[in-house]
């Protein structure tokens, strides 16, 4: 489907978010509404979902599903490009994270719900995609990391990890895909105010406001950044991260606050 008006302006950008309901999500789902882009919106929370795309003011089309149900991504993939073309950015956003322990049984169902939506929730989301991207010769597939994934953080095993593994992912998927006119970008976020640290009873240093940091995503996104960290202060704090030695981390990770514990809560 061609975008352009009678007046011939250029064709709308199609953007599609997972995790728009609330949150990194849906700051920027309303960053790219302000610029006039055509949106696909992925969230559980039906309600939210139709109050998002109800105050957008933009062409949008609302999935309620789980990330973790490929199916219900592959239908929603196909009815967006149906509808709307290929489209230019997908968003990657869906996440998740709790407090976790190996040693409890009962968290070992979190540590599962982690990785199946922080992990596969964005292959199931990049997949159908790619066929299309490949064949419009152009698009960027954009992951929601996080600076958690550098090094493991004590009672935040599920999340640190599941962070790891989508940095990996991301970077492989990135050399996957090279020549074929896709761009893959890795955003590692350090604290962003968001629900999702809202519960958490400890310290954030260079906690950012979420609409300047959908802000600077859309920027590094625009400039086809292969990995970025933000904001700038947490990319040192990042490197340094990685140079510690192990003695060293361990000394300072065993004083870190920890997120809170919910045993037995679904997500």
């Amino acid at each position: 489907m061609n975008l352009r008006d009678s007046n011939s302006k250029p064709a709308a950008r199609r953007v599609f978010i997972t995790g728009a309901s609330s949150g990194i999500g849906e700051a920027l789902a309303r960053h790219y509404a302000a610029e006039g882009a055509v949106l696909g919106l992925v969230a559980r929370r039906t309600d939210l979902l139709q109050q998002l795309a109800a105050s957008l003011g933009t062409v949008n089309a609302i999935y309620p599903l789980d990330v973790r149900d490929g199916m219900a991504l592959q239908a929603a993939a196909s009815d967006f490009v149906q509808r709307f073309g290929a489209p230019d950015v997908v968003i990657a956003n869906a996440g998740v994270s709790r407090g976790t322990l190996t040693g409890p049984a009962e968290d070992v169902a979190a540590f599962q719900a982690v990785f199946d939506i922080n992990v596969m929730g964005m292959v199931h989301t990049f997949q159908p995609f790619i066929g299309p991207m490949q064949a419009a010769g152009r698009g960027s597939l954009v992951g929601v990391a996080s600076v958690a994934g550098m090094r493991g953080l004590p009672g935040a095993g599920a999340y640190s990890a599941s962070k790891a593994a989508a940095i990996s992912y991301l970077e492989s998927l990135r050399v996957e895909l090279l020549g074929t006119g896709i761009h893959v970008t890795t955003l590692c976020p350090g604290y962003i105010r968001t629900p999702m640290t809202d519960v958490n009873p400890y310290p954030m240093p260079f906690l950012m406001e979420v609409e300047d940091a959908a802000r600077r995503m859309a920027r590094l996104i625009d400039r086809k950044r292969r990995y970025a960290v933000l904001p700038w202060q947490m990319a040192v704090v990042a490197r340094l991260m990685r140079l510690l030695p192990d003695w060293l981390w361990d000394a300072l990770a065993r004083r870190a606050g920890r997120k809170p514990r919910r045993p037995g809560e679904g997500f």
